[in-house]
């Protein structure tokens, strides 16, 4: 199976989902991670062009720690917009490229305007991606697959309709997100915020919801034909 995951910044799937895309690995799946923006404005001091490559660094940096080839879409941070053409038009070619069976993303309902522009694009566009005359698919059209919104930051907003048994896989999730030391480093010494304690706090609460150590939480996209039997999460 061909698992996509797409987040907005280049430590989003590592704090949504990384224990899930590890586990999809173990399993002998293909997956690929996606960061549609390139994390240019998160720090005061970086300037954006180096930050841009810092962050783009650190996260190829993390995939490879479970294996996982990172892309981005390299948009600047605030200048992704879920009606952008331009925007819908490079995710459906990335979809239509990718040909996935399965679609992992930011909730509709996040705490930020990029997460939320994210996910309108990336619902948008797997629409687009199926349809083979549309010129963004290049002429290789993909199937219009079930999309798994993880969960907003803090888990704020949401309640899981599925959940994904990270314990295995919590070590190997900090260590990808410990990579972001652009981010990471900046919080604890300027905001004072342990983010990876915070990360892993969120999935210890996820696993006391479902009888585990620790896990990670989902909600499906629950519009026809996105819907299918059973779950396609591991």
């Amino acid at each position: 199976m061909k698992v996509l995951a797409i987040g907005c910044h280049p430590d989003d799937l590592e704090i949504g989902c990384a224990g899930t895309l590890a586990k999809y690995k173990k399993l002998g799946h293909e997956v690929t991670a996606v960061h549609v923006c390139n994390g240019n404005l998160g720090h005061v001091i970086i300037e954006p062009d180096e930050l841009r490559k810092i962050r783009i660094e650190e996260a190829r940096k993390a995939g490879s720690l479970a294996g996982i080839p990172v892309r981005t879409l390299d948009i600047g941070d605030l200048l992704v917009y879920g009606d952008k053409k331009e925007h819908r038009d490079k995710m459906t070619a990335l979809i239509a490229e990718e040909q996935p069976d399965v679609i992992i993303t930011h909730c509709p309902n996040d705490y930020m305007p990029d997460h939320n522009a994210v996910s309108q694009l990336v619902f948008d566009a797997s629409f687009a991606a199926s349809v083979p005359h549309y010129p963004a698919t290049g002429g290789k059209a993909a199937k219009v697959v079930p999309i798994y919104y993880m969960d907003t930051v803090g888990g704020v907003g949401t309640s899981p309709t599925e959940y994904v048994d990270i314990s295995e896989f919590i070590d190997l999730k900090l260590k990808m997100l410990n990579c972001h030391e652009s981010q990471i480093k900046w919080m604890l010494e300027h905001d004072h915020i342990d983010f990876t304690e915070f990360v892993k706090t969120c999935a210890a609460f996820r696993g006391l919801q479902c009888g585990v150590a620790y896990a990670e939480g989902f909600t499906k996209c629950t519009f026809w034909p996105k819907v299918v039997p059973g779950t396609l999460l591991p």
